[in-house]
């Protein structure tokens, strides 16, 4: 157990707090189901991008889901092997797909033909051949929130079956384009498998198609997306994901490269924030804390559920809206959530966010991004200092006249 008072009277409040042992035993455990191929777990570093839980990662041999260059510097830095690191997107710049080539990565995955042209014009200049995979849209409804789907044909990801495999007949003929991988990604919190498999299926005819006309796909990306229990969603077993995928890919030598975020560290995370004080209006109950949206913004961006406990012994209990400082009606952690009566400085946690918590924090308010906390083996240590005033303004300051 993680003794949250503990940590909040030492690091202060707000405070984004990690299990590290959690991350190991969800990363063993999907490296465990994937043991009959040889495969990847590549780490998406947009769930998460602290450098201290990209590192733990590395520790373990994962490789690292980039979808910028500065998440690339970010993983090479942290340790991540170059030949582990995957550089996605929709919108590469120039600077940002030459960086990646000289940096030599294990390849970019490339989101259309506009894009396959950019990237050979630059591996051109550079004398260099770019490994490429390229994302195909398989148009399946993966069955969760429409703002993270991304494998319908309306989605902005990925091109469509045909048009993937003329770039692929272009790419192949290419003196600086080496398509070594394919790749696809039907959206985020994924609780349902069929949709899983139904795309898994779709771009492994795809591939056997490919290599009759002899393009050599060796990287089979399946994306990520795994779903996590927030509240009481019936989640997909690693073994059964696993399987689902591997019924696909008879006849086929390829490796797998899975990309897992939520999935390996949504559930060791921790928001810590303080009760300031109470307020009704006209019977509504309101409990106003020290955190904000702009710490965490889930709630806020997506109506997303998270489980919130108050740390207090209060057995008066009612329903309230938990809500933080920002002007914005949208600042709130939870709606009509039954909580005990609480007085000002009772510690409250909300769970599950250590996906897409601190990564999507901002400064809006001018308000200063929070401390980060790991915890592995009963030890705690800070992986990212509390910004202060400095900070904030440090981009501003010399232009200030």
């Amino acid at each position: 157990m993680i003794d949250f008072k503990y940590l909040a009277n030492k690091y202060q409040t707000p405070l984004y707090v990690y299990d590290f042992n959690h991350f190991e035993n969800q990363y063993n455990e999907l490296k465990k189901a994937f043991k009959a191929r040889k495969s990847i777990i590549a780490y998406a570093v947009k769930a998460n991008s602290n450098l201290s839980v990209i590192k733990k990662f590395a520790s373990l041999g994962s490789g690292a889901d980039c979808v910028s260059i500065g998440e690339v510097k970010r993983a090479l830095l942290a340790g991540v092997d170059k030949y582990k690191i995957i550089f996605s997107g929709v919108g590469k710049r120039d600077d940002e797909i030459k960086e990646a080539l000289i940096k030599d990565i294990l390849l970019l995955n490339l989101e259309s033909e506009a894009e396959m042209k950019r990237v050979e014009a630059i591996a051109k200049e550079l004398g260099k051949k770019a490994r490429i995979s390229i994302r195909v849209n398989p148009d399946i409804d993966p069955k969760t929130h429409p703002y993270i789907s991304t494998g319908l044909s309306e989605n902005k990801f990925g091109v469509d079956v045909e048009v993937a495999k003329g770039m692929y007949i272009y790419a192949k003929k290419s003196e600086y384009l080496d398509p070594v991988g394919i790749h696809f990604h039907i959206g985020s919190q994924l609780t349902e498998l069929e949709p899983i498999k139904e795309a898994s299926e779709k771009v492994a005819n795809l591939v056997r198609s490919l290599k009759a006309i002899n393009v050599d796909i060796k990287f089979f990306d399946v994306g990520g997306g795994l779903g996590i229990r927030y509240k009481d969603e019936e989640t997909i077993k690693p073994y059964d994901y696993a399987q689902a995928i591997l019924s696909t890919l008879s006849g086929l030598d390829v490796t797998i490269i899975c990309e897992p975020g939520r999935f390996l560290v949504g559930n060791g995370g921790y928001f810590l924030t303080r009760v300031l004080y109470e307020k009704e209006n006209k019977g509504k109950r309101f409990v106003i804390v020290d955190g904000a949206m702009n710490d965490l913004i889930r709630p806020s961006l997506y109506n997303a559920y998270h489980k919130i406990e108050v740390l207090n012994d209060n057995q008066e209990i009612s329903k309230a809206t938990i809500v933080g400082p920002i002007c914005e009606s949208g600042d709130f952690f939870g709606k009509d959530v039954e909580l005990p009566k609480t007085n000002p400085g009772d510690l409250i946690v909300i769970y599950s966010a250590g996906a897409y918590g601190f990564t999507m924090a901002s400064n809006y308010n001018s308000r200063l991004r929070v401390a980060e906390v790991a915890v592995e083996n009963k030890e705690d240590r800070l992986i990212r200092r509390r910004e202060t005033f400095a900070d904030l303004i440090k981009c501003e300051i010399d232009y200030l006249v």
